[in-house]
């Protein structure tokens, strides 16, 4: 991506220094690879955020690595870009964006939806509009999963961004009501629909990050692409464990989560992202 000379978003707050948590028997890297199995084989994120914070043990004072200052000041212009996507794109509703704080972290953190360490990965807490970030994360994603590149990164930044969005137009907070009904199958199945439609605005978001500025150069697309199709709950579960269980899917297929970015990419239109009223096995 072409970012040189890109504003960086104020918004944000850097926990990293008073950071100094891990998770009993993990640390570092070890702990983001717990991420990707947490978040992509099936786990309850919100069920992994409370868990994994009440196992962490307090550990030395984090100083950023130089190569973490340089994913922050990536992440604060992905961050402004989001910014400035959306305020354009809800405007065109009549509606008004109120952007999400970007809380940088290391090792475990405290948010209103708990207190979580970095196996949780990155998340978005509807309950104080926060995204949470761990910088090791994007380390972890090429040697983990092979699913490095900026825009990559770019994409994971704006999928939890894309929770925010669903959270300002209500759609988060319904289904997670209608989540708290169901049995477990069904609820797994809303989940889908609510990261499928993420992936879909995290696709928006790249569609006119490309018109505002010109910033997706040769390959960009390929490696969101890839991410998508290395996070897919079917493909993760069968790296991990030779075989696949649709009915724990809480993410989405590889195909499916690489169809709902592409079409978002594609279109542009915050309208045609209805993972909701579609029948669940045609997503």
């Amino acid at each position: 991506m072409k970012l040189n000379g890109r504003r960086q978003s104020t918004n944000f707050e850097d926990r990293r220094s008073g950071s100094g948590a891990k998770i009993a028997g993990f640390g570092g890297a070890g702990a983001i690879i717990v991420a990707l199995i947490v978040m992509f084989l099936g786990g309850d994120p919100q069920q992994a955020i409370q868990q994994l914070g009440s196992q962490s043990q307090p550990t030395e004072a984090y100083t950023p690595t130089a190569q973490e200052e340089e994913f922050k000041t990536f992440a604060l212009q992905i961050l402004a870009s989001t910014e400035d996507v959306w305020t354009a794109q809800f405007k065109k509703l009549g509606l008004t964006y109120r952007a999400p704080k970007l809380i940088l972290f290391h090792g475990s953190v405290q948010s209103a939806c708990g207190g979580a360490t970095s196996s949780a990965g990155p998340f978005y807490c509807s309950a104080d509009e926060q995204v949470y970030l761990d910088l090791d994360f994007f380390n972890e994603m090429s040697r983990s999963i092979g699913a490095g590149g900026d825009f990559a990164c770019a994409y994971v930044i704006a999928h939890e961004v894309g929770h925010h969005v669903q959270h300002l137009l209500g759609t988060l907070d319904q289904a997670h009501s209608q989540m708290a009904r169901q049995g477990e199958t069904d609820k797994n199945r809303t989940s889908v629909r609510i990261e499928l439609q993420a992936d879909y605005y995290a696709g928006v978001w790249g569609h006119h990050e490309q018109k505002m500025f010109g910033s997706i150069e040769d390959g960009d697309l390929e490696e969101a692409i890839n991410a998508a199709q290395k996070i897919g709950d079917d493909y993760l579960q069968k790296k991990a464990r030779g075989y696949s269980t649709p009915e724990s899917f809480t993410h989405g297929t590889s195909a499916q989560r690489m169809r709902w970015l592409k079409q978002g990419l594609t279109s542009g239109d915050i309208r045609g992202g209805d993972t909701f009223s579609a029948n669940y096995n045609s997503l």
